[in-house]
């Protein structure tokens, strides 16, 4: 099961108690107060891990708290600190708080980054803290602060740099399946993909790149229609899309179910209508009417997009497909340099 956001609870440790003590041993007068301080609590962190695929683990526990630091103790002994609380999340995911939905804390893209999402509270004062030359034999001790303590969401956002969108039965997961490591479902009916899938297309001079393939659009998925707009975010992070059009379909206009598509990333935001476009007809090998590609190709050239013509079954046109897509991908990559 593929789970892409999750409501939990995170506690750090609260610090433990400084402690209240005088010295008492055998030829030593007035040993004066000797109370060690209390330990600190423990820290509840989020670690990204790329062998973590989903926020599946989080559906059944919400409730997190890391362990409590230790009182303090004489001979100016201070407290053993609470131990961290690691909880792995796949890279990619990104921290909000319940109050703030829209303004991240973390993003976790990177394997092995780290984020202290509740910090343990700081251990109390013993009273050898307080002694002065005026103040010899102090009782006073500070107990230990309590630990952040808040309700966080996270929420998956998969890595990829190209990203594939069209309608349900495009040809998306053959195509996937066709270029890359990926093992897709593939049926012949709509809505085959259920859930985001990532696969790693292996190029020229030992490069790769990642390629996500999203469950397909429908009219009205911003308004919750077929599986909705919620996979979208998966795309969010590319540099580039691949938008399928199926030149088999003779029952409608190929250059309307683009624009169906369109209209969808456009109502979604963030960015997604603005990103480098190559319009791709699947299905050459079966495509009956010849004039279905002739409306895309004047489609591309007005909208300034790339325009290729593939059959992933015989593989006929991928390795051109890929070239436009690593060019885009250079591109982006050169930009983004400082």
């Amino acid at each position: 099961m593929f789970l892409d956001s999750a409501r939990i609870f995170v506690k750090g440790g609260r610090g433990g108690s400084g402690c209240v003590s005088f010295r008492r041993e055998k030829y030593v007068p007035k040993g004066g107060p000797d109370g060690g301080d209390g330990g600190r609590g423990g820290d509840v962190v989020l670690l990204a891990r790329p062998q973590v695929r989903t926020l599946l683990t989080y559906r059944t526990k919400r409730f997190f708290k890391a362990t409590n630091g230790q009182g303090g103790q004489g001979a100016l002994k201070t407290g053993v600190s609470g131990k961290r609380l690691i909880l792995t999340v796949p890279v990619g995911t990104m921290v909000y708080l319940e109050d703030q939905p829209d303004h991240p804390i973390a993003d976790l893209v990177e394997p092995g980054q780290k984020f202290i999402v509740a910090k343990g509270g700081r251990g109390g004062r013993g009273n050898t803290r307080f002694k002065s030359a005026t103040h010899q034999t102090p009782r006073e001790f500070d107990p230990g602060e309590p630990g952040e303590e808040r309700w966080v969401r996270l929420e998956l956002k998969l890595l990829a740099d190209v990203g594939l969108v069209g309608l349900p039965n495009a040809g998306k997961s053959t195509l996937l399946a066709a270029i890359s490591n990926a093992q897709p479902k593939i049926a012949s009916y709509p809505f085959t993909t259920l859930r985001p899938v990532l696969g790693v297309v292996e190029w020229e001079r030992h490069q790769s790149f990642v390629v996500a393939d999203i469950p397909g659009l429908i009219e009205g998925a911003h308004l919750g229609a077929g599986l909705g707009d919620q996979f979208l975010k998966h795309v969010e992070r590319t540099r580039v899309l691949l938008h399928l059009v199926d030149l088999s379909d003779t029952l409608s206009s190929p250059v309307e179910r683009v624009r169906v598509v369109e209209n969808e990333l456009s109502s979604y935001g963030a960015g997604l209508s603005e990103k480098p476009v190559v319009l791709v007809g699947t299905k050459a090998d079966i495509a009956l009417d010849p004039e279905q590609e002739a409306p895309l190709r004047a489609y591309a050239l007005e909208r300034g997009w790339q325009y290729r013509k593939i059959s992933a079954a015989t593989h006929k046109g991928l390795e051109q497909l890929l070239r436009a897509a690593w060019s885009y991908l250079q591109e982006a990559g050169e930009e983004e340099k400082p």
